[in-house]
């Protein structure tokens, strides 16, 4: 098959475009940011997903696509912004595929739509996301089901991952490992909140494995690793990657918060990106994100790698590679870029 990636030179696009060519499939991706290394791809097109145009250029000769085109970091990016992208992506990905004859994709949603939902937090649930990346992808889920809902053989696979993490991800587990291995690491607290979490090369395979089940309409799956770990475990499991017995000191709650104020008003003032505030605290080692996956369990996958073993590939790929290099943040632009 000849397989478009919207998305494709991003960290887990480089990672299905490297499994898709793997497996003999053609690999076409759109993106803004042009590839880098060695990606086993058939073409490249630098494209905007907002962007029917660039789309359909892609998309020509294509069997199917899979969408992973997203506004997804939390910082720097404005409401605007996160609905144009993945909304307004969404539409367009819908027209685009219409007006190449595609009839399958598969759609990066996230299980950010769920929110303040209570739990269970299963795909049976109702919504309630509280921010704007959680509403807007919510949003393009709805687009993706009208799209399907319209039959004649369209087929659409949505896909909810919690948060991602492995060999080549910039994000929060990189900033984890970073400060573990500088020990520059403070556990805030107990730290018994649960984290559920997603390794990068568990979804490309769960992904993989229910999208070649997948048939006609619309079908919904998170993906989460299980068992779910707390903060301090995850916290522990880097400090054993990189053979130190504790992540770093334990001080109370309070005292934390209270150290990254400062933090939190430098970045008031410039806009920067620090990797300590008070919501970076709070996010780690108060807040829970716990999701539930028995709909993937049910469909036969089981993940060959835990989350300890990812954190330890992880860690030797930021020893080896991630620590020399400027972390990466893909912020999209507010308009739509046209080339």
């Amino acid at each position: 098959m000849r397989i478009c990636v919207t998305g494709g030179t991003g960290f887990i696009g480089s990672w299905f475009v490297r499994r898709l060519a793997a497996q003999g499939h053609a690999v076409v991706a759109l993106d803004l940011v042009e590839p880098e290394g060695d990606l086993p791809l058939e073409a490249f097109h630098r494209g905007d997903v907002r962007d029917v145009d660039a789309l359909v250029r892609a998309f020509e000769g294509c069997d199917a696509v899979l969408a992973l085109a997203a506004a997804h970091h939390d910082f720097g990016i404005d409401h605007e912004t996160y609905f144009g992208v993945n909304e307004g992506g969404s539409e367009a990905t819908c027209e685009a595929l219409d007006r190449c004859g595609i009839r399958r994709v598969c759609w990066f949603s996230s299980c950010a739509v769920y929110g303040a939902c209570p739990e269970p937090r299963e795909e049976s649930a109702t919504p309630q996301p509280e921010h704007d990346y959680g509403a807007s992808k919510l949003a393009g889920e709805a687009v993706f089901r009208r799209w399907a809902d319209r039959g004649d053989g369209r087929s659409c696979l949505v896909i909810r991952p919690t948060i991602c993490f492995g060999p080549g991800n910039y994000a929060n587990m990189y900033s984890l490992i970073r400060q573990v291995q500088r020990r520059r690491f403070v556990v805030a607290g107990e730290g018994r909140n649960v984290k559920s979490l997603a390794y990068v090369e568990n979804l490309v395979d769960a992904t993989m494995h229910l999208w070649e089940r997948h048939g006609e309409g619309i079908d919904t799956f998170n993906f989460v690793e299980k068992p779910d770990l707390r903060s301090s475990a995850i916290a522990q499991a880097v400090a054993d990657a990189l053979g130190r017995s504790r992540p770093g000191v334990r001080l109370p709650m309070g005292l934390v918060l209270l150290g990254a104020k400062p933090f939190d008003a430098v970045i008031a003032l410039t806009g920067w990106n620090l990797p300590i505030s008070s919501m970076r605290v709070r996010k780690l080692f108060e807040l829970e994100t716990k999701f539930e996956a028995s709909k993937l369990r049910d469909a036969g996958f089981v993940s060959e790698v835990s989350i300890p073993e990812g954190i330890a590939r992880m860690t030797r790929w930021y020893l080896e590679t991630g620590r020399h290099r400027k972390p990466i943040w893909r912020i999209p632009p507010r308009d739509i870029q046209r080339y």
